[in-house]
């Protein structure tokens, strides 16, 4: 059974930071990326990783304040958010790629999704 299971959300001030983990079981994937979803708004996309730490890519609003990493050994992709804000609190979800390491932004280009960490950043 394939599964990414996200921890390390929680309750942080502004301006503080957090470290949100995705472990895969199940296979591996070439590219992993990070969406998140605050309420009433629509999921949208935060960073994406391909095959290594040398490929990354950022939303705007995450770039220079959040770093996407991953252990190959361990299956596991992270997301360093640091400087955190109020705009966000939203819950996050690591999505795996199966094919090709390309890094994408969109949703539908991942295979499987976890359900999601809540990240909730206070004033």
């Amino acid at each position: 059974q394939v599964q990414l299971v996200e921890s390390g959300g929680g309750l942080v001030q502004a301006g503080g930071s957090l470290r949100l983990s995705c472990a895969a079981s199940g296979r591996t994937f070439s590219s992993y990326g990070w969406f998140r979803q605050a309420p009433g708004k629509a999921r949208e996309f935060v960073a994406a990783i391909g095959r290594s730490d040398a490929n990354t890519y950022y939303s705007d609003s995450a770039k220079g304040r959040f770093i996407i990493s991953r252990d190959n050994a361990k299956n596991t992709v992270y997301l360093q958010m640091n400087s955190l804000k109020p705009e966000d609190t939203a819950v996050y979800h690591c999505a795996g790629r199966v094919p090709d390491g390309i890094i994408l932004t969109r949703e539908v280009a991942y295979d499987y999704w976890g359900q999601g960490t809540q990240v909730t950043v206070s004033s």
